[in-house]
């Protein structure tokens, strides 16, 4: 038996040197794989994310396989020789949840890749269709004016156990985000850096609640800073 056990690890590792190693070798894995909904409660839409980033070698390719067996994306960086390190790819956004989950069933997808130079690249990721509460904006207030332009503190209001809270200001006639940044689920207020507000201006504002999944609820609002 031993005998015998020693010829077949001797003939496994001959084939496997024939072909490259690659019967033994396990795929490489993705840095970073994610899919969840994100809900623009505001606008009273919907979409879905997915997001895949490789190592240092680019990737050449991307298929992602839903928990029913269907191929639900297919990327190809074909005629680069650097690839493509991070891939983020959203659906159009309908106004029906319902019609969203159907196509998007909940579940373990199934992420397969090739780099640039022949590697295979596997993993997965869940998809959970529960959304967090939104939050609501106390300070300022919708479509406030003469908001001042230094020692703004932002307030809201959001449901527990969050895993973050997202604000971002963006500056409505030009769409250049001003500032940006991820707190801690607890947060319930934001201040402002002082210098990114200028007077007399209309500015959009966002806060998303996220839970642990990754999942998303935003509102959006919009104020207006004092002139002097």
């Amino acid at each position: 038996m031993k005998r015998m056990h020693a010829a077949v690890l001797a003939l496994t590792a001959a084939w496997a040197a024939a072909s490259g190693g690659a019967a033994l070798a396990a795929d490489a894995k993705f840095e970073h794989l994610a899919v969840r909904v994100e809900q623009n409660a505001t606008d009273g839409d919907f979409e879905i994310v997915f997001e895949a980033t490789g190592g240092a070698t680019g990737l050449a390719n991307l298929k992602v396989t839903a928990p029913d067996g269907r191929t639900v994306l297919e990327f190809a960086a074909p005629n680069t020789k650097l690839g493509i390190r991070t891939i983020r790819l959203e659906t159009p956004e309908p106004k029906s949840l319902a019609g969203l989950q159907a196509d998007f069933p909940a579940g373990v997808y199934s992420f397969r890749a090739s780099t640039v130079s022949g590697t295979a690249v596997s993993g997965t990721a869940n998809l959970s269709h529960k959304l967090p509460g939104t939050a609501t904006l106390i300070r300022p207030r919708a479509d406030e004016g003469d908001v001042p332009i230094s020692g703004l503190r932002m307030k809201w209001d959001a449901p527990k156990n969050l895993s973050s809270c997202l604000v971002t200001i963006e500056h409505d006639e030009s769409g250049v985000k001003v500032a940006q940044a991820v707190l801690a689920g607890g947060a319930r207020a934001y201040l402002v850096p002082d210098g990114v507000l200028l007077p007399g201006n209309r500015y959009k504002v966002s806060i998303g609640t996220v839970l642990v999944e990754g999942n998303a609820s935003f509102v959006e609002t919009a104020f207006t800073t004092a002139k002097k």
